[in-house]
């Protein structure tokens, strides 16, 4: 609404053009939260933790949140998951201590948003 204002809109013009958009169509909150969680799936990986904070960061709803959630597929998901174990796992070569080196991987995956179970199970494969 703010940048509204700074347009020089009074408050009865943008509650009046907010509410046109939404009906239209323009504005749909479950369609942000679906495209987001896909886009930063899909291009930055992240993992479902990390996507939800980010939603909730934005305000939005839990059960826009949920359907987001729920349109990853849990097959491409993991599979993901499992490419950047490996990748992440090349280039921890350099270490030498296992115990270091699990850690790390362990630390990363976490990072990037993915749940301790899948993550704690990804890197006891290595």
């Amino acid at each position: 609404m703010g940048k509204l204002y700074d347009l020089g809109l009074y408050k009865n013009e943008a509650e009046l053009l907010l509410s046109l958009l939404i009906e239209e169509g323009y504005l749909n909150e479950e369609r942000f939260a679906i495209q987001f969680a896909g886009g930063k799936f899909r291009i930055k990986q992240w993992g479902k933790k990390k996507i939800e904070q980010a939603l909730k960061e934005k305000q939005v709803s839990s059960y826009c949140i949920k359907k987001a959630m729920a349109q990853i597929d849990e097959t491409d998901y993991r599979k993901t998951l499992q490419q950047l174990s490996t990748r992440k796992w090349e280039q921890l070569k350099g270490e030498k201590n296992i115990f270091i080196k699990k850690r790390k991987l362990q630390d990363y995956l976490l990072q990037k948003g993915y749940e301790y179970e899948l993550v704690k199970e990804a890197v006891s494969t290595k």
